[in-house]
């Protein structure tokens, strides 16, 4: 649904006494918004937008807390539009259009051109998204949209094209403090009537992860209950009481899914297993399902970690177990055993390797026929047709190889397997040479 009336207007307002502290020290102006100079900075492209040069359609991308409601208000404000705010959540195409036909009729009449704000555009089936492309393309509203999904992902192209996509970065730990402290002193926020511990502050700051909104609403829970209890400070023991633990960012249908999980795994390849263990962490924090964990993990041993340690597969496939017979949260601990293991393992990829060109070859149609020696010679009439006539049976040696054509004739001499010298390959490596010399009779 529309937001207010009184949202459509083209300048920000003060927000009333009893609003949340979040809503009341939004900032009124560019100059008062942290951690974003990269977009903001003297002929960045969100300063020159909001300064009225090259009005163009902005998706604004980043994490929860980075100031996106915030910016596309001001853009709105600094340019003088009238400004309408959407929610995915609640607008279908019906309300997008009502809004595209009044920007139509107010740019015809009064020449007052539209800013048209939606949040979480992600939510935005395709169509409702492509209700929005004429209006754009034409320049009937001038499309703010916040999202926290990459919008690489969760946007349509054509709208994509249209649109300047900008990248909002999690706040600073300084830009914070700062925000934290202006709340504090500022007549919007606390007005000074409180002041805060120096291992307080730090706590609020530790516990936003760069959300500023998450500060904020910290600081006021805390402020509120030493306001209770007639203290003139914040303590550190008050921000504990009132505040349960950091949440953590992470969307289990999000590109925060697959960020993470790709931290992760690229941590074990890198053999960091203390970078490994923090992104397991995030994920058994946030309620990722440890089932996909344990999938990873399985995948990884023969992937990255391969015949280099032949018992790393052994060890994700017992943890992938123990998650189905345990569970969280002590099946954490299982996770975290094979993530050590895995990560500490000395890596070799040549088991992905020799899989993956030998399917490539396969694709690429070498297959060949099997050797007749080689073929089934079970069954009535196999005899005949000449399956398994000479085929030398390895067990009658005393070395248990023998000299023998296996694959296809356009094959013959084909290395699919190339192992490293790390770890158990080393071995593997000495080994692998004087077999295929055996088998190729050289």
């Amino acid at each position: 649904m529309f937001d207010a009336p009184a949202d459509e207007r083209a300048s920000p307002a003060a927000a009333p006494p009893n609003a949340p502290l979040a809503v009341r020290m939004r900032p009124a102006t560019l100059d008062e918004v942290l951690g974003q100079d990269h977009l903001l900075g003297p002929g960045a492209p969100l300063r020159r937008l909001v300064e009225g040069a090259a009005p163009a359609s902005i998706i604004l991308y980043g994490p929860p807390g980075t100031g996106k409601t915030t910016l596309a208000t001001l853009v709105s404000s600094a340019i003088g539009r009238r400004f309408v705010a959407l929610s995915a959540l609640s607008a279908g195409v019906k309300e997008v259009r009502a809004v595209i036909d009044e920007a139509r009729k107010r740019l015809a009449h009064s020449r007052q051109s539209t800013v048209l704000f939606i949040d979480e555009v992600h939510r935005f089936s395709k169509t409702q998204q492509d209700a929005l492309l004429g209006a754009v393309e034409d320049r009937i509203v001038l499309l703010v949209a916040a999202t926290t999904e990459n919008p690489f992902f969760s946007v349509v192209s054509p709208l994509l094209s249209r649109s300047l996509v900008l990248q909002l970065k999690p706040l600073s730990d300084d830009d914070v403090r700062t925000l934290v402290r202006r709340a504090l002193t500022d007549e919007r926020g606390l007005g000074g009537r409180l002041g805060i511990a120096d291992e307080a502050e730090d706590h609020v700051v530790r516990l936003a992860g760069g959300d500023a909104r998450r500060a904020l609403t910290a600081l006021e829970a805390a402020a509120d209950s030493a306001g209770s209890a007639g203290a003139e400070e914040i303590d550190l023991a008050t921000v504990e009481s009132t505040v349960d633990k950091a949440a953590v960012r992470y969307d289990r249908d999000g590109d925060q899914h697959y960020d993470v999980t790709s931290a992760f795994i690229k941590s074990i390849r890198g053999s960091d297993v203390d970078a490994a263990l923090h992104y397991l962490a995030r994920m058994i924090e946030a309620g990722e399902d440890p089932r996909f964990i344990a999938r990873r993990l399985v995948i990884h041993a023969s992937e990255d970690v391969g015949m280099a340690d032949p018992t790393a597969l052994q060890v994700a496939v017992a943890a992938a177990q123990a998650v189905q017979l345990i569970g969280l949260p002590e099946c954490a601990l299982n996770l975290a055993q094979a993530t050590v293991h895995l990560a500490t393992a000395p890596k070799s990829n040549a088991v992905t390797t020799a899989i993956s060109t030998a399917m490539t070859d396969v694709r690429q149609g070498h297959a060949g026929t099997v050797p007749t020696h080689l073929r089934d010679g079970h069954y009535a009439g196999a005899k005949k047709l000449g399956n398994a006539q000479g085929y030398k049976y390895p067990h009658n040696v005393p070395e248990g190889v023998v000299a023998q054509q296996y694959p296809p004739d356009e094959l013959v001499g084909r290395d699919y397997y190339s192992p490293t010298s790390r770890g158990n390959e080393r071995a593997v490596s000495e080994r692998l040479g004087k077999l295929r010399r055996a088998i190729r009779g050289e």
